[in-house]
């Protein structure tokens, strides 16, 4: 308990005293926890102060949890010596009933299909020598009546249905007017410029990496707008284009695009590096091209795989608005945009993304973030383990506070306390049942 304090003391003046209280219980009940992690499970794992009440009474308090998230993460994650980038994702919670605060049809992409859930969109901050994400930021995603109905209105268009030969009458040049960002863009954006405005000049950002669904110039130009560079990827069939470099023909306007790009047959002269593994050959080529969906040029990564047996191949497209990005950081970049993925599983896996049950707004939001939090918070709590343990991980963790519990619980019924050298080996042996990879070292005081 006093461990679990002593680490949430950082974010004490963005909270009352009760709340701290209440919130340190909560979250070591959740770290001793098995079986799902609703409002009641909890309780059955908290100490005294920490009743279904309490923790009823917790989750609906307003929390400043933008605050909070990025308080914690300068306190203990951030190192002011590593190189960091923002990444954002989407995450979706399979939800039933119908009274939930935003709950909406959703795509999920574990089930491939629309759902009945709730959908958060998370930033988190990648510290890209040690390739792990922390969530700083997490916004829920409630669609307006306008979405829903442009939504139905796709949705029930005729697949065979197209439209009519010639130029739409009263339509105008693409390129004479100014972008407009969809609602969700415009979320997205608000929450981004709201994060940037908050960490100030403390972390130096230069890149938003994105998931291919933000490949396109409405997604480039809210991220450039907030004053950052985006790196994500193309579809497979997006047409490219090289400049021109003819000379002009005279007649009409200067003639800006030149030939198209076939991926698969590129000039070798854009060839970076070209490496044979397991008779799978990966080409890795770099241009600037031309999209004519985009306003502005696109530094182009196109990674090529053949198989040398049968000669077939695959590729990816991936770009970035900066234009002065090597081949291999941009690579590295966007891979790492999947580590927010992983923040995703373990909020849902062990912190209770997927198994809360409020419905009211502020609950929701709590459930919401709190999850999230103990992302953060159990990083801080592996490295204690992980210098003696490196193959410690999160199963290990909550099976050692889930001994803790029990060794407690146990020691209260003896008539007297063993004295400390054997109570700390009570402790640690218990704390060991369940572990996956059990420390050898004595554990850390809980």
């Amino acid at each position: 308990m006093t461990d679990i304090l002593a680490l949430l003391q950082c974010i004490a003046p963005l909270i009352s005293k009760t709340t701290l209280r209440q919130l340190s219980r909560i979250i070591l009940g959740m770290l001793m926890m098995t079986g799902r992690v609703t409002m009641l499970g909890i309780s059955r794992w908290t100490d005294k102060g920490g009743s279904y009440r309490t923790i009823q009474r917790l989750y609906h308090t307003q929390i400043p949890w933008t605050d909070v998230l990025w308080t914690f993460f300068q306190k203990w994650l951030w190192d002011p010596k590593d190189e960091y980038l923002l990444a954002g994702d989407e995450v979706v919670c399979g939800k039933a009933g119908k009274e939930t605060y935003g709950l909406d049809r959703f795509f999920s992409s574990l089930q491939q299909r629309p759902i009945a859930g709730l959908a958060f969109f998370a930033f988190s901050l990648v510290n890209v020598p040690e390739e792990t994400s922390y969530p700083v930021r997490i916004d829920q995603v409630v669609r307006s009546d306008e979405e829903k109905a442009a939504s139905k209105a796709k949705k029930d268009k005729q697949p065979g249905e197209k439209r009519k030969r010639g130029r739409p009458k009263g339509s105008k040049n693409k390129k004479n007017r100014a972008v407009v960002l969809n609602a969700e863009l415009q979320r997205i954006q608000v929450a981004l410029k709201a994060f940037l405005e908050q960490i100030g000049k403390v972390l130096a950002l230069k890149y938003l990496v994105m998931d291919g669904h933000f490949g396109n110039y409405p997604s480039a130009v809210m991220v450039t707008q907030a004053g950052l560079q985006l790196i994500s990827k193309l579809r497979q069939d997006a047409a490219l284009y090289y400049s021109y470099t003819g000379t002009y023909p005279g007649v009409g306007p200067h003639p800006k695009y030149g030939d198209r790009v076939i991926v698969r047959k590129l000039d070798q002269k854009y060839l970076k590096e070209s490496t044979v593994e397991k008779n799978i050959r990966t080409d890795i080529y770099q241009a600037e091209l031309l999209n004519k969906e985009f306003a502005l040029p696109l530094n182009v990564v196109i990674v090529l795989k053949t198989n040398l047996d049968t000669q077939a191949q695959a590729h990816v497209i991936l770009f970035s608005t900066d234009l002065e990005l090597n081949y291999d950081k941009l690579i590295q970049f966007y891979s790492l945009h999947f580590q927010i993925e992983f923040n995703f599983r373990d909020a849902k896996q062990y912190w209770g993304l997927e198994d809360f049950m409020n419905i009211e707004k502020i609950a929701v939001t709590n459930a919401a973030n709190l999850a999230l939090f103990l992302v953060n918070l159990s990083q801080v709590l592996l490295r204690r383990f992980q210098p003696t343990n490196p193959d410690f991980s999160i199963l290990d963790l909550k099976a050692h506070y889930h001994g803790y519990r029990y060794a407690l619980e146990t020691i209260k019924m003896l008539p007297e306390k063993p004295d400390a050298i054997i109570l700390a080996d009570i402790f640690e042996q218990i704390a060991r049942l369940g572990m996956i990879h059990p420390t050898l070292e004595p554990s850390v005081s809980t």
